[in-house]
């Protein structure tokens, strides 16, 4: 059986199996494949003579970009060629910076039927970040937007400047791609082990990792995404993501094309609700897949008038609130299916389509994921850190962390993967999201979720983000402090500092009671995850008895005591 052959037979039987949960995951298996590469081996072959859309991106002011998966094909050829003649080689590394644009979609397909290595990035990076992913990614090749050509006057290293959008003095016009041969011929065999991708984490604790992705690991490790989306051939799938993070190759590249489905964008300076509704409608989007801001921006307007064509919702990034999945559901008869991956890996973890869904869960192991919730000793338990035993390794985990082996020895250990995340499972295999290993601590000798009580403090309508973390306490050696960004039209006062401690304890057991509450600035990483390390730090042996502008502790309203 060819590569292919394995790849389809494991892709079908997902499709075949989309709401039948327990035969996909009993029946799944990977493909064992030595060389693979999914541009030439899969896209090209599925792109041949097939006119439907693959990439279709709308601008906010009406324009539109829409290319079939054999003109793809083609132009991904013709920017292989180009690349291959300014001198990209197999295995060298291109820096990828550019907006949701077709050149990103035309030069990942060309770079993967080159068997260079891509290094996503994001349009907001500082020349600071861009200087360490030089050095660090040892970068010989760069692809970028023309407006971001001057964060790298002043940045040295020898490698090929590439603009796109704009001639600039000094770099290469991508536009000059289109007078390239449409016909590509590979230079070699790309091994299924090969590395492709180096994802920078965001760097939530530390600075950032280099995640190394292979010619398997994401391109094949990514049918455990489209099980989990419910993705079929010839969906308009549309997911609001930047690109440069894991999240983007998701589901706006490898997961939609596993499915032979279309990637659909639709590019805004500001987010306006109402916009996309329209576009959701005029466009019949099939799958949507869109963070929790978005989903809580969205409830705002009259759901149950707008008329889709939507079958699949997704939410992703961080707890959504009941309320929210509630009325989105009430208006459109559909639920927000939640579930769990990381840059490290693909989905692993899903409420996949069709299946009775458990309030707050995240859903069960994905088809071809083993979990294992493991303790601090190491043992299996109902609650612990989410493991992915090495001896059934997930197609999907990375290959590891790119020259740094002790970072690597440090999450593979004991025969396990360690995401560094904690959950708990029922007895019916549905698993429930605690938080990170990190941000778990203890009050009172009890163990206390972060996550859990975040989740909380996002359903009063004056919060708009929150972070749980430990505030040192002379009794309780340690007691729950919210820091609170309060949503637009809301104020800093006493009076809503006590509303919102009141309406969490209404909803919180006693002994996970937040005790203090802070109204300031969050602390975040450039992709927007928030950096609790910070606000521990911050309150790491500081006097209890001092308080910050904007911070209340529960005695100040003797009516909450006790």
């Amino acid at each position: 059986m060819t590569a292919l052959e394995q790849f389809l037979q494991a892709r079908d039987f997902l499709l075949a199996h989309r709401t039948d949960y327990a035969t996909a995951y009993a029946g799944f298996r990977w493909p064992q494949l030595t060389e693979f590469n999914w541009a030439l081996d899969y896209f090209d072959v599925m792109a041949r003579g097939n006119d439907a859309p693959a990439l279709w991106i709308v601008e906010e002011d009406g324009r539109e970009a829409r290319l079939s998966f054999a003109e793809m094909s083609r132009r991904s050829n013709q920017v292989a060629n180009w690349l291959r003649a300014q001198g990209v080689k197999r295995g060298e590394r291109i820096l990828l910076m550019l907006g949701n644009e077709v050149p990103l979609w035309e030069t990942m397909l060309a770079a993967i039927k080159l068997g260079a290595v891509v290094i996503p990035a994001t349009t907001l990076l500082t020349a600071d970040d861009l200087a360490d992913r030089l050095e660090r990614g040892q970068v010989a090749h760069v692809v970028i937007g023309a407006a971001h050509a001057d964060k790298f006057a002043d940045l040295s290293g020898s490698y090929t400047r590439i603009v796109v959008g704009g001639a600039r003095e000094g770099w290469l016009d991508f536009a000059d791609s289109h007078g390239a041969p449409v016909e590509f011929a590979p230079d070699g065999v790309t091994r299924a082990t090969d590395p492709l991708l180096l994802y920078f984490t965001s760097g939530t604790t530390s600075r950032p990792k280099l995640v190394q992705h292979t010619h398997q690991s994401y391109p094949v490790g990514h049918l455990s995404t489209m099980y989990w989306i419910g993705l079929q051939p010839g969906d308009r799938h549309m997911n609001i993501s930047s690109p440069g993070w894991a999240k983007h190759a998701w589901s706006c590249f490898f997961a939609p094309w596993n499915a032979g489905a279309c990637v659909f964008l639709y590019n805004y300076s500001r987010f306006d609700a109402k916009a996309l509704l329209d576009v959701l409608v005029k466009y019949e989007i099939s799958t949507l897949c869109a963070p929790p801001t978005v989903w809580r921006m969205l409830i705002q307007q009259d759901l149950a008038a707008v008329k889709t064509q939507l079958r699949e919702l997704i939410g992703a990034g961080e707890p959504l609130n009941p309320e929210v999945i509630e009325q989105v559901k009430r208006a459109w008869g559909i639920t927000i299916r939640d579930g769990f991956g990381q840059t490290e890996t693909t989905a692993q973890v899903g409420n996949t389509p069709g299946q009775v869904l458990k309030p707050g869960s995240m859903g069960r192991p994905l088809p071809g994921y083993r979990i294992a919730l493991l303790d601090t000793e190491g043992r299996a338990s109902t609650e612990g850190e989410i493991s992915l035993p090495l001896d059934a390794r997930p197609l999907g985990l990375m290959a590891g962390y790119a020259g740094d082996e002790d970072k690597t020895a440090e999450v593979m250990r004991d025969g396990h993967y360690h995401t560094g995340d904690v959950a708990s499972i029922d007895e019916d295999g549905y698993i429930t999201y605690v938080g990170r290993a990190d941000d778990v601590f203890k009050a009172s000798d009890y163990r206390i979720s972060p996550f859990e009580l975040e989740s909380v403090l996002i359903e009063h309508p004056a919060v708009a983000e929150a972070a749980v973390v430990p505030s040192p306490d002379p009794v309780r050696l340690a007691v729950p402090k919210a820091c609170v960004i309060l949503a637009p039209g809301h104020q800093p006062s006493a009076e809503l500092a006590r509303d919102i401690l009141a309406f969490a304890r209404g909803k919180l057991a006693p002994y996970k009671r937040i005790r203090r509450l802070a109204f300031v600035d969050l602390p975040k990483t450039i992709s927007g995850k928030i950096r609790r390390v910070e606000l521990r730090k911050a309150e790491e042996g500081r006097d209890a008895t001092v308080r910050a502008e904007h911070e209340f502790f529960e005695e100040d309203f003797p009516d909450l005591k006790g």
